[in-house]
């Protein structure tokens, strides 16, 4: 039987140079977490049987985030912080006994797929390695720890850059500080760390040398693509990322058929599902889980917040914010419009300035708005949640809606209008 996989993931540091009270692994891209795209990364691989994140800086920020949204990980206090070696020992006494093969990541690291681990795995696997380090090749690899490789290619030794001599200065393959560890060969390596460097820390990189050392099999994996060892230390690299993100999504889409008229201003998660035929218009934003069906019609100017689900031919036209809603196919919410929380039958126009108010302020609950297929609502419109408009209704322009309205009938809340004659030239006097 394959032997599975538990991941360490290193999530301990406070990233001073984000200059953010914010734990930097709480920092988003596209309103997702890095240190949930580093855990959907290892839970994508379909290996992975337990995550164990090291947190330190805001610990309990960083577990409350880890505790509601992965069932499958649990967070080791690393207090005081004492380098990399000793964030992965946090996880050793619930490691004790386990057979199989551990993946250490950082928690920084968002463009890192699990393609790329899949194969980091398999290699690691087929050569029978007791450690492989993942690696990048970069043209200028200044202030990287160097990849030294024996005559034999394999793994020598990791040379941060410090210690290196000219002509190890030379080699373009650096440590992206990803490791694939066989567990029950390499794991009294973390009992043999030694703290004697300027710092007083311990290193993964120690952990190299004591296997190096013990004559057992070390090796590199040379990753594809070097974008994907990326690591986020700054908001300007957390931009870069961003875009990085962006055109990946981008390229991928237009190859399923999508049309995106404007790639430069527009920006779609990695979560979010297209079909093709589908056509996103300039300065258009899309985050978080979504579901867009086949001849969909997006901005210009159209937010899409997660938890969206749009059937075919639905129109999302300008300065709409749509979020945790359901809309059937060939309904139009084209323009000033927000609706959140709501399922939206087929065929329905929603009017110009038509909000669903879903939101108490005071006991911070959410309800639902359903409008049912054929409805309308007129410009300027408020559904105050929880509403429930009925086939073929239709609201009147202006309206504020804060009872269900049947089927077939007209719901209307309008003050007569009163006109003054004269007005101006009594105003002027």
């Amino acid at each position: 039987m394959e032997k599975t996989i538990k991941t360490i993931i290193l999530a301990a540091g406070k990233g001073t140079r984000m200059k953010s009270e914010t734990p930097k692994v709480l920092h988003k891209i596209f309103n997702k977490e890095l240190l949930g795209y580093v855990l959907d990364a290892a839970n994508k691989t379909g290996m992975t049987e337990e995550n164990f994140v090291i947190v330190g800086h805001c610990a309990q920020e960083v577990e409350k985030y880890v505790q509601a949204n992965y069932k499958n990980a649990k967070c080791k206090l690393q207090s005081p912080q004492l380098g990399t070696g000793h964030a992965a020992f946090q996880a050793y006494e619930d490691l004790k006994g386990f057979d199989g093969d551990v993946l250490i990541l950082n928690g920084d690291i968002p463009l890192l797929t699990s393609e790329t681990l899949l194969k980091f795995i398999d290699t690691h696997r087929k050569n029978n390695a007791a450690l492989t380090v993942m690696s990048a090749v970069f043209e200028n690899p200044s202030n990287y720890g160097r990849i030294v490789r024996d005559e034999n290619d394999n793994l020598k030794a990791i040379v941060e850059e410090k210690d290196a001599s000219e002509e190890q200065k030379k080699i373009k393959e650096i440590n992206t500080g990803v490791y694939l560890l066989d567990w029950a060969k390499v794991h009294e390596a973390f009992l043999n760390m030694k703290a004697d460097n300027a710092q007083h820390e311990y290193y993964l990189t120690d952990i190299v040398k004591w296997t190096i050392n013990q004559g057992l099999k070390a090796q590199s994996y040379v990753m594809e693509n070097n974008e994907e060892s990326y690591g986020i230390n700054s908001k300007k690299q957390l931009a870069e990322a961003a875009k990085i993100l962006k055109d990946r999504v981008m390229d991928k889409l237009f190859a399923e058929g999508v049309t995106i008229v404007d790639p430069d201003t527009t920006y779609i998660s990695p979560e979010t599902e297209i079909d093709a035929d589908v056509i996103i218009y300039p300065c258009t934003y899309i985050e978080g889980k979504n579901k867009i069906a086949k001849s969909c019609k997006i901005g210009p100017f159209a937010r899409l917040r997660g938890d969206v689900e749009l059937g075919e031919g639905v129109k999302i036209g300008n300065f709409v914010e749509i979020k945790k809603s359901k809309i059937k196919a060939h309904t139009n919410v084209c323009h000033l419009s927000y609706v959140g929380d709501s399922t939206l039958g087929s065929n329905v126009n929603i009017g110009a300035g038509t909000i669903t108010a879903n939101y108490n302020h005071i006991t911070k609950e959410k309800f639902q708005t359903v409008i049912d297929d054929n409805a309308s609502t007129g410009s300027n419109s408020v559904i105050v949640a929880p509403a429930h408009i009925g086939e073929n209704a239709s609201i009147g322009a202006g309206s504020v809606i804060s009872k269900d309205v049947e089927a077939n009938a007209l719901g209307l809340t309008r003050a007569p209008l009163r006109i003054v004659k004269d007005w101006f030239s009594r105003m002027k006097k």
